[in-house]
């Protein structure tokens, strides 16, 4: 076998990013929960061949799938603007087994206020690990801004619940077990924004089709946190609409009565088997690499693109996850 050529482009996921079908196997790769159990050595061996290939130099006896699962590994453990080490809950593959567990514990103890405001103070501080980990660019926050987005975030998550939980307390128990999702689709809308302010403050950057960084942009960072909170809020429909209503129909059933020790993981199953589809479907909603017509960017911006290059239409971001 000769050495592996120089030419395969690993900016670029590995599967046709037009197309929703290449979106989605780029992110049924990226949300593997598999990742999870590799191990320091095997992130930093990746990381090397990855960084390696990428300044000219091919690890010996190197395949070209061997090239791409190392890419693969490195993109699922470090920001991909920032070239960090994501936290381990942080990273996208534990958005499944993370959230299965979470989701599933809100959709079961949704009856008590006290158990209402645990899960969604620990859903809400979870998704600020995520939100903040999976931000795009890399302007850095402060911690007063982590802190207020935080504090917000979980505040409208639990004031929403709690609100909704008062107001279907005289409606069928069926509507009862839809509060979750109004919370944590009303905390979406809270938390993202607030967590990634700093980049509707700055910008995040730009670039030209080839990577080169054109400068940063508020109007690119807008378009991009709304595409994460529309993915994000589709992808708890199926997770916390589907179990409710299995839920609902089996806890008649004389099995479950029987044996109600078994509602909660049944549900927790349930729900992590709808995520392990709609976490890489919904994330696939939008390109990662997406791009907005450079007519949408602030004039400063604008006039320092046509300035530079006036055959520029479109530029591209990194829209974050």
């Amino acid at each position: 076998m000769g050495e592996l050529p120089l030419d395969i482009n690993i900016q670029e996921p590995r599967w046709d990013q037009s197309t929703f079908l290449g979106r989605a196997r780029h992110f049924f790769t990226v949300t593997d929960p598999r990742n999870l159990l590799l191990s320091g050595a095997q992130l930093e061996a990746s990381r090397n061949i990855v960084q390696n290939y990428r300044a000219g130099v091919v690890t010996p006896g190197l395949t070209e799938d061997q090239l791409w699962r190392a890419k693969y590994v490195y993109d699922s453990a470090f920001h991909p603007d920032t070239g960090e080490k994501v936290v381990l809950i942080g990273r996208m593959s534990a958005q499944v087994p993370m959230n299965m567990t979470i989701t599933g514990c809100m959709l079961t103890f949704y009856r008590k206020t006290p158990t209402v405001v645990f899960w969604q103070w620990v859903n809400q501080s979870f998704n600020a690990i995520v939100n903040y980990s999976n931000r795009s660019g890399d302007a850095p926050i402060t911690v007063g801004q982590l802190g207020t987005a935080y504090v917000s975030a979980t505040t409208g998550a639990v004031a929403t619940a709690l609100g909704l939980k008062s107001l279907t307390k005289h409606l069928p128990p069926l509507v009862g077990r839809f509060v979750p999702f109004a919370a944590v689709a009303a905390a979406n809308c809270i938390n993202i924004p607030l967590m990634r302010q700093r980049e509707l403050q700055v910008g995040i950057p730009v670039t030209d089709e080839q990577g080169q960084r054109l400068g940063h942009s508020v109007a690119a960072a807008k378009q991009g946190i709304f595409q994460v909170v529309v993915s994000r809020i589709c992808m708890a429909i199926p997770a916390m609409a589907i179990p409710p209503v299995i839920m609902d129909t089996l806890e008649k059933k004389d099995f479950l009565k029987r044996r109600p020790w078994l509602g909660a993981p049944l549900q927790v199953g349930l729900v992590g088997f709808c995520l392990v589809f709609a976490t890489p479907l919904c994330c696939a909603l939008f390109p990662q690499r997406s791009s907005i017509h450079v007519r949408r960017l602030e004039p400063e911006l604008r006039a320092q693109i046509h300035e530079q290059n006036p055959s520029i239409e479109v530029v591209y971001y990194n829209k974050g996850l």
